[in-house]
């Protein structure tokens, strides 16, 4: 059994700590908010174990070394540097495992690249399209939602965030995930990440790069037909004690369609936002199935 190594990663300037472990086919692992690699703590040994090289990732802005000097969390960016990073640890295709921010970029990837994965495992956020285009028509997640418009406010965001030590992202995972007994430690690698320079700014910045101005839906230069075709089998996992985006509300916004190769929606019994964290041996083994499902033969 190899044991975790530390290894950077690359996108043009900007440089990326990552974790690997284990020997064979490439699963890649991204991230949510608030959040850092270490979320995967449980996955990495499991899944090396089961035969895989698995790679987490600290995103983009999550480190001094990863912050875009123009600022740029677009979508389009932040995909480009998964393609890039599966560039430099195989040339693809690979698994792709995402929770939360980690998820909405993996759809973007499998957008712009479907032809670099073997499959897509997705956490706690539906498609990320579905989302922004059918998110008013759920008053019950506009609500659970508030954070995304608050986080649209300069400054003031950045400030509650900060005070207190960071006491506002605790309160978070304890609403998101309210039966989730976690500990300091783990959260305390969290806020750790976050007393880094800019990097408050930079995970605000997701948030702003996404819900622009003509990115809604009452805009004209929306187009409410747009197709979001994910080209890759694609396993949904969702806890069922959510508190950040409801359940049945990722239930309704992964159809089939969306997904012509194939899609699996899972509620995970007994978790919240954190399904990975709070239950990984039901996960792991979702996980490891539906990988040796889409594995090369």
């Amino acid at each position: 059994m190899t044991s975790q190594k530390q290894i950077k990663l690359s996108h043009g300037e900007l440089e990326f700590s990552a974790v690997e472990q284990g020997e064979g086919p490439v699963v890649l692992l991204l991230h949510g908010f608030p959040d850092t690699l270490n979320t995967w703590s449980e996955q990495l040994e499991v899944l090396a174990t089961a035969g895989y090289r698995t790679v987490a990732v600290a995103t983009r802005g999550y480190e001094s070394s990863s912050q875009p000097a123009d600022g740029d969390f677009s979508s389009e960016a932040l995909a480009g540097d998964v393609i890039a990073w599966i560039e430099q640890l195989s040339g693809g295709p690979v698994h792709l495992v995402g929770h939360d921010w980690g998820a909405s970029i993996a759809y973007s990837v499998a957008m712009a690249a479907p032809e670099r994965l073997l499959s897509l495992t997705t956490m706690s956020v539906p498609h990320a399209g579905r989302f922004l285009a059918e998110i008013p028509q759920f008053p019950k997640q506009m609500r659970l939602s508030w954070y995304i418009l608050f986080f649209q406010v300069p400054g003031v965001a950045e400030y509650v965030i900060r005070r207190k030590d960071f006491a506002f992202l605790k309160w978070l995972w304890r609403t998101w995930s309210p039966g989730w007994a976690f500990s300091e430690q783990d959260f305390e690698q969290v806020a750790e990440a976050f007393r880094c320079p800019e990097v408050v700014e930079s995970a605000l910045g997701y948030y702003r790069g996404a819900v622009g101005l003509d990115s809604l839906p009452w805009r004209k230069s929306y187009d409410s037909q747009k197709p979001w075709p994910i080209d890759v089998p694609t396993l949904g996992l969702t806890g069922k004690n959510e508190g950040c985006i409801a359940a049945d509300v990722f239930s309704a916004m992964m159809r089939e369609d969306d997904f012509p190769r194939g899609l699996k929606v899972v509620q995970v019994p007994d978790a919240g936002h954190f399904p990975h964290r709070e239950r990984p041996e039901f996960v792991n083994a979702l996980i490891l199935d539906w990988l040796g499902e889409h594995d090369i033969s």
